[in-house]
C-alpha cells in the first residue's frame, strides 16, 4: 500500500502546460519541440499518495492541481558564483556617494 503524505505538508507538484505541439512557432525550434513544464510549491489541500494527482495551496493562495512529486522541496536556485570584478563596487560606490554628500 502506498503511504500517504498528509494534508498540509509542503510539497511540490509537476504538470505539462503545453504539450509541444501546442507551443508558438515564435519559439526556437529545439524549445518548441518539448513541452512546457511547470513545477509548483504550495502545501496539499488534502492526503494523497506520491506521483498521485493532489491539489496544493500556495503560499499567495492560488489553488493548481498536478502530480505530487516531492515532499519538503528546498530551493534549489541560487545567484551562481561570486564574480570578483563585483566584490569591490559596494565599497566604490559608499565612496562616491560620500564624496558627494549623499552618505557620512
Amino acid at each position: 500500500m502506498t503511504e500517504l503524505v498528509a494534508h498540509g505538508t509542503w510539497v511540490e507538484i509537476h504538470k505539462i502546460a503545453l504539450v509541444a505541439g501546442k507551443r508558438t512557432a515564435q519559439l526556437p525550434g529545439d524549445t518548441r519541440q518539448v513541452p512546457l513544464e511547470l513545477r509548483v510549491k504550495g502545501f496539499l489541500v488534502a492526503d494523497a499518495a506520491m506521483g498521485d494527482e493532489a491539489e496544493i495551496e500556495t503560499p499567495t493562495g492560488r489553488r493548481l492541481r498536478g502530480r505530487l512529486v516531492a515532499t519538503n522541496p528546498a530551493y534549489s536556485h541560487s545567484f551562481g558564483p561570486p564574480i570578483p570584478e563585483l566584490s569591490s563596487i559596494g565599497g566604490e560606490v559608499r565612496a562616491i556617494l560620500r564624496e558627494q554628500g549623499w552618505i557620512r
